[in-house]
């Protein structure tokens, strides 16, 4: 699938850096005129992402989280979310609704559920020591108001 757009985004792991990511990314995705709610999911889903890396990579310490943006042609949307810090052992479990490392911070444990609700595809990719990678997918709707209706989907996959 042909990229059409992209931006790349580092940024310290702050916790006042999250919603700046957030508003970055959805600036970029502007560009394709998606609805309110679908800029709204992607904002969630950005947000999520980023807190995990600000909250469990990197605990304590600041580290560099980096946000690219892919647009592809057929209006879709690619958001990589990649942090360096210590991983996650086992990403089916931490992708599991309600399981959280941080039970005394009163983490809910449900970043990655929210990710996988408001995105049409999540993918994460971890190794200890090394970092996460949480690579998002969403498809924008094509206005009607404009006339032409695109296919929606994956077809065939998504290769970088």
């Amino acid at each position: 699938m042909k990229v059409l757009n992209y931006m790349e985004l580092k940024i310290p792991s702050k916790a006042q850096n999250e919603a700046f990511a957030r508003v970055a990314v959805a600036a970029f995705v502007a560009q394709l005129d998606p609805t309110l709610d679908e800029i709204t999911e992607i904002k969630t889903a950005v947000s999520e992402a980023v807190t995990n890396s600000i909250i469990h990579a990197y605990e304590d310490k600041i580290g560099e989280i980096i946000i690219k943006g892919k647009i592809y042609e057929n209006y879709i949307v690619e958001i990589e979310v990649i942090d360096f810090g210590k991983g996650i052992e086992d990403v089916e479990l931490a992708r599991q609704p309600l399981f959280t490392t941080k039970p005394d911070q009163e983490r809910s444990g449900m970043g990655f559920t929210v990710m996988e609700t408001f995105m049409d595809k999540l993918e994460v990719t971890s190794e200890v020591g090394r970092g996460t990678c949480v690579r998002m997918f969403k498809a924008i709707k094509k206005r009607k108001s404009e006339g032409v209706e695109i296919e929606q989907g994956f077809p065939g996959g998504i290769d970088k």
